[in-house]
This record gives C-alpha cells, structure tokens and sequence, in this order.
C-alpha cells in the first residue's frame, strides 16, 4: 500500500495563529477559559483541556480572569459583555473573520441588504449576524430558500460567504438571487486556505492512482466536511477523526490512500494516520503469491 497527501491540508494560517496564542499564553502562566471550541478539532479542545483551558458555552460560565475568543470570531456585543462581566480578553479571531465583520458593516452603512450563504448555527455566522436587526440580512443553505424571497424589494444586496465553504454548493442560490436582483454583488469571502485545500483535495481525488481516500478533522469541522463532500463524488472517502476511526475493511482490496486534512488539523494528526496506514501495510507482511 501507498499513501499520497494532497498539495495543501491542514491548519491555515488563522488556526495555526489561535493555537500558539492560547499556548504562548498558558506558557506564561496565563488563566482562561475558551468560548466554544479554540478551533473544530476535539483533539486540539482536549490537548486544551490539558493545559488547563477549559471550554465553556457562556460568558457567564467563565470564572478565570481571562476569557477567550476562538478563530471563529464573536458579535461585537459580546467583547463589551465580557468587559462588564470584568474579564480581560485574548481575542484570536482570523483576519479573514474580521474582514467580513467589516466589510458587512460598510456594506450595510452603504443601505445593501446582506446575504450570508453558510450555516445559521456556526459560530462564524453568529458572529456575523447576532447583533444585526434580523430584517436588514437572511441567511442561506439551499436553493429552495433563496426561491422562496422576493429580491426585487430590496434596493441592493450583498452576498457573503461563510470563509470555509464550498461555493459551488451555493452557486444556484447566488445565480439566482442575482438574476432577480441586478444590483447584487457577491463579496470574495472565502478564506485562500480553504481554496487551496478544496482545489487540493479534488485534484487528490481524481489521481488515477488513489483507490480510496481519507479525510482527517474535527467531526463538528465545516471545512472538514466540505472536503469529504468534494472528495465523495469522485471516489470512496471517508472522514476519520485520527487513526482509530479507521476500519481496515475499508482498505480491502485498495494499493494507495490519498489523505487530506481539515484547516483545524494538527499535522501531527495526518502524520499518526499515515504511519498507522504504513504499519497495516507491514503488519500484513508479503503478498505470498509474489
């Protein structure tokens, strides 16, 4: 057996940054408590756990000093409620975050009506919409949602992508709220990570070589599923957590394992799936028909 990563995989830059952060903290004896997950890992939230950062799903639930924004971002609102609540806070929100946090506000000063294509209940777009009047944007996951407005009623509408999604999912909604808006612009909001990995991913899956392929990451990751979407229409694939999720049946019968990564994927987690893959290998010993 073989094995083939994709080009690109894995931490992104922002997830990479959040990470030391919270460690370049908790190294200088820092105290705090994270706000929902640092990033989509459950092995990262646990090695968190560890070094004494502890999750919690509230403000209010933080007794530490420190409280702590994950990569995801947060409503504006809720950096003033911390401070009333007297805590100190390490914001580790990506920039691609705070661009779209930004350019929302200026498209929204500009009297447009915003559209957020991604999932209602993510953090990211919570932070995007918690502190908007719910008439001035819509959220959207499918076709059928966009069909069922009327666009034409609004004077201008800009769209925003959820940074770690697949955009050719969304392109019939989009096509279609432009076609019945022609003051529609569409905000180029999906980070460079996830392009790369996405593009990546693809061209992993249609290797003539790859029999099967593996996809490593966090099982509430967005971006992480949106490769394993991408990856399952060319070939088998599976999304795994780490080395345990893996069942050797799946490899029956397969000589190469392509393997990508989610962007909140510790590389030492691809390197752990490779080696168990590797070790199958030898374990099994020689072909005793060769």
């Amino acid at each position: 057996m073989r094995v083939k990563r994709a080009e690109k995989y894995g931490f992104c830059s922002g997830v990479r940054i959040a990470d030391m952060k919270v460690r370049k903290f908790v190294a200088s004896g820092g105290r705090g408590a994270i706000l929902g997950q640092v990033v989509h890992n459950e092995r990262v939230v646990e090695e968190m756990e560890r070094l004494g950062m502890r999750t919690v799903n509230a403000i209010e639930e933080v007794t530490e000093p420190v409280i702590v924004f994950s990569a995801h971002g947060v409503p504006e609102s809720y950096h003033e409620h911390a401070r009333l609540r007297g805590l100190q806070v390490l914001d580790t929100t990506c920039k691609f975050v705070y661009d779209i946090h930004r350019e929302s506000r200026r498209a929204l000063a500009e009297g447009r009506h915003l559209v957020f294509m991604g999932d209602p209940n993510h953090r990211e777009v919570i932070g995007y919409t918690h502190d908007l009047d719910p008439a001035s944007y819509h959220v959207l996951t499918t076709r059928e949602q966009a069909r069922a407005i009327d666009w034409s009623v609004y004077p201008a509408i800009e769209i925003f992508y959820q940074t770690t999604l697949n955009t050719d999912d969304f392109e019939e909604a989009v096509r279609f709220i432009e076609a019945s808006n022609p003051n529609t612009s569409r905000a180029d909001t999906v980070c460079y990570a996830t392009k790369e990995n996405q593009q990546a991913a693809r061209k992993l899956a249609e290797d003539p070589e790859v029999d099967l392929v593996l996809v490593i990451g966090g099982k509430h990751s967005a971006n992480t599923r949106h490769l394993w979407e991408i990856t399952s229409r060319i070939r088998p694939s599976y999304l795994i957590q780490g080395a345990a999720d893996i069942d050797p049946a799946w490899l029956k019968g397969v000589s190469c394992v392509g393997l990508t990564a989610g962007a909140s994927t510790p590389d030492s987690i691809v390197d752990e799936v490779e080696t168990f893959l590797l070790g199958l290998t030898e374990a099994s010993g020689p072909d005793p028909s060769s």
